[in-house]
Parts: structure tokens; sequence; C-alpha cells
């Protein structure tokens, strides 16, 4: 699922991006690049409620390359009993 793109690094040294999608994804979830590398750990939504935003607490050496960058949401299946 694409989450958005990521529009800078904040003073924290978080990623915010204005989210793409109407379903918020839950805190702790894991935010990929194009590639599927993981880049960190969904944390707050904020902002308005029609046009929210995201923070990401990167996990990656140089978290401000990704600026203008696109993220994307990697779903886990469900498991079938």
């Amino acid at each position: 699922m694409r989450l958005g793109k990521v529009l800078h690094l904040s003073k924290s040294g978080n990623l915010i991006l204005r989210l793409e999608t109407p379903t918020l994804p839950n805190s702790g979830s894991i935010a990929c690049d194009y590639k599927l590398m993981r880049v960190g750990k969904i944390g707050d939504v904020f902002g308005p409620v029609k046009n929210p935003y995201l923070s990401i607490q990167p996990s990656i050496e140089s978290p401000s390359k990704l600026a203008g960058r696109i993220l994307y949401l990697v779903e886990k299946e469900q498991e079938h009993r």
C-alpha cells in the first residue's frame, strides 16, 4: 500500500510525509521504499483529518536521502485458521 511522498526530515530526526491513503496505518508498522527495503517504523499520525501527516522513525543511516521519495506499507498476510 502506498503511504505517500517524504516531505522532509524533522528536527527530531523523523521522516515526515503526507498520507495518501484514506486508511490509517497501524503505529509500529514497517515502512519500505520502492525496492521493499525497510526504512523505518510508523510513529504518529497528525494534522488535519482530511489530509493527515505521518511520522516515521528511520532505521537507515541517511534518512535525508529519502526526501521526495514515495514510501510504502507492506501489509502482512492474515493467517488463516
